[in-house]
């Protein structure tokens, strides 16, 4: 049976004491779970694996499942196809020029972008930080700084009314390199 390159993304790990998953430990659940060729990239819930499952929510779903039966963790984990991943990074709507990677966010979400919640904000009162829909992404710039930005902070569970993830670029597109996507 032929296999499916997958990416993991693990929401709020490794960050500020709370939530620790060592790398080692994902890589060995993923394995548990039939995964192969699994790599970690950096420490915060970032995985690239092979498996035969075909349904990345079926993966996703017993991926949590497996932290919480060994860690006693409740995380969100999203997983998606290298194929996926290489259409969010094909499908940027930024120029990139000039853009520094690490101020430039993708937010992988559990489901479709929630247009009410984007429509409802007033994003020149953001400026000059600024976002744009994808599929299943928003992407969003904050070209002065992420730590301070008051829209970075809308661009969570809370704000979006969906579970939702970030990734930096410079993360987004090492996962897609490392992923053969």
């Amino acid at each position: 049976m032929t296999t499916t390159r997958y990416v993991a993304l693990l929401r709020g790990i490794n960050v500020g004491g709370k939530a620790k998953v060592p790398m080692q430990t994902l890589r060995e659940l993923l394995a548990a779970l039939g995964g192969t060729d699994v790599r970690t990239h950096l420490q915060s819930g970032n995985a690239v694996f092979a498996h035969e499952e075909r349904d990345p929510r079926l993966l996703e779903d017993a991926l949590r499942q497996a932290l919480a039966d060994e860690l006693g963790l409740d995380i969100t984990c999203m997983v998606r196809t290298a194929a996926d991943l290489a259409r969010v990074v094909a499908a940027n709507p930024f120029d990139m020029t000039g853009v520094n990677g690490s101020r430039f966010l993708v937010v992988f979400l559990a489901g479709p972008v929630p247009q009410d919640r984007l429509a409802a904000l007033d994003l020149p009162a953001f400026a000059p930080d600024e976002l744009r829909a994808g599929e299943r992404e928003i992407y969003a710039h904050f070209p002065d700084s992420i730590r301070d930005s008051k829209l970075a902070a809308r661009l969570t569970d809370r704000g979006l009314g969906t579970a939702a993830t970030s990734r930096n670029w410079n993360t987004v597109t090492k996962l897609l390199e490392l992923s053969g996507g």
